[in-house]
C-alpha cells in the first residue's frame, strides 16, 4: 500500500444492513405501508452519508515513529509512534496497525483537533537480523461500522533482532585459567552476594530480587560470586559444539548474556572478526548486534 493512500471495503455489518433495507421495501410495497417507506429512505441517507463521515475520519493524519529497541528472537518488538491532527474536528475510532500482521492493533479512541497521541505497536520479532518497518496503517468504521476506511501513513524505522539465547548456560573454560578451573570445579554464579545490577531482558529470572520489585522498584539480579577473579573469557563461535549456524549463534547470546551477568569480561570470536573482551551496556549490546548481523 503506497503511502498516505486511503482505500475502503465493505464490512460484514452492511450485508446484515442491505438485508434490513430489502426487508423494508418488501413491506413498504407489499402491505403499501408508508412508514416502511420512511424509515427504508432514512436508513438508505445515512448509510450513504456515513462513507464520507469515515473518510473524513482518517484525512490530516500523520505519523512519527520512535526508535525500536533491540530484542531477542521469539519476542516481542515495540514500535513508539505518535500521530497527529491537523485538522479542525476530532478523529475518533482509529486502529493503528503494522501492514501484514493484522491481528494485533492498538486502539485510538479520539485524537483531538490540533492535537497527536502516542501509542505502541507490538508484534512479534521472529528472525534475527536487521529489519525495517515501512509504514503503518490507520483505520476506522467510523460512524456506523458500515466501511472500512484504511490510511498508510508513511513511517520508517530499523531495527535488530538479536539471536535467540539458548543451549548451555554454562560459560566455557578459557585457555588461560582451564587447568586451574578444572582443579577447582569452579560454578559462575556460587554463594557470594556481590550485589544487585538492572535486569538484561532474556537473562534468567532466577535471581531477580522479587522484594526490591514489591516495593515498586524496577527489575534488578542479584549478583553471585565464587571466587575474586575469573579472568578473560573469549567466546569462539568454533569452539561451539553445534551443527547449525543459528544454534551456534543461540548458544553464544546466551554465553554473552551469563557472561555480563558474572561481570566477566568476554570477548567474542566470529570468522573474520572478533571484538575484544570487555563488560557493560556498550559492549553487551555491541556483541549480540555483531551475532544479529552474522552473514
Amino acid at each position: 500500500m503506497r503511502p498516505n493512500r486511503t482505500r475502503w471495503r465493505f464490512t460484514a455489518n452492511t450485508a446484515a444492513f442491505v438485508c434490513v433495507l430489502l426487508a423494508m421495501l418488501y413491506a413498504g410495497s407489499s402491505q403499501q405501508n408508508a412508514a416502511a417507506y420512511v424509515l427504508l429512505f432514512a436508513l438508505t441517507s445515512i448509510g450513504i452519508v456515513s462513507i464520507p463521515h469515515a473518510v473524513l475520519n482518517v484525512s490530516g493524519l500523520s505519523g512519527r515513529a520512535s526508535a525500536i529497541k533491540p530484542t531477542f528472537a521469539g519476542q516481542e518488538a515495540s514500535l513508539p509512534v505518535e500521530v497527529s491532527n491537523a485538522c479542525r474536528s476530532d478523529r475518533v475510532g482509529l486502529k493503528l496497525r503494522l501492514p501484514g500482521v493484522s491481528h494485533d492493533f492498538e486502539r485510538i479512541d479520539c485524537i483531538p483537533a490540533g492535537k497527536a497521541t502516542r501509542a505502541t505497536l507490538r508484534f512479534p520479532a521472529a528472525v534475527r537480523g536487521e529489519h525495517e518497518v515501512q509504514g503503518i496503517s490507520v483505520e476506522t468504521t467510523y460512524p456506523i461500522g458500515l466501511v472500512r476506511i484504511e490510511k498508510s501513513l508513511p513511517v520508517t524505522q530499523r531495527y535488530v533482532v538479536y539471536p535467540k539465547p539458548a543451549g548451555d548456560p554454562n560459560l566455557p573454560i578459557s585457555g588461560r585459567n582451564a587447568s586451574r578451573e578444572r582443579r577447582e570445579t569452579v560454578v559462575l554464579g556460587g554463594d557470594d552476594f556481590a550485589g544487585v545490577r538492572s535486569y538484561i531482558p532474556g537473562e534468567s529470572q532466577r535471581h531477580i530480587d522479587w522484594k526490591a520489585v514489591a516495593r515498586g522498584q524496577s527489575l534488578m539480579t542479584k549478583q553471585f560470586t565464587s571466587e575474586p577473579d575469573s579472568g578473560r573469557l573469549y567466546l569462539d563461535f568454533k569452539a561451539v559444539r553445534a551443527r547449525h549456524v543459528e544454534d551456534r549463534l543461540s548458544q553464544l547470546a546466551l554465553w554473552i548474556i551469563e557472561a555480563e551477568r558474572a561481570r566477566r569480561p568476554y570477548g567474542l570470536r566470529l570468522p573474520n572478526i572478533e571484538i575484544s573482551p570487555s563488560l557493560g551496556d556498550t559492549h553487551f549490546h555491541r556483541c549480540l548486534r555483531t551475532l544479529a548481523l552474522f552473514q
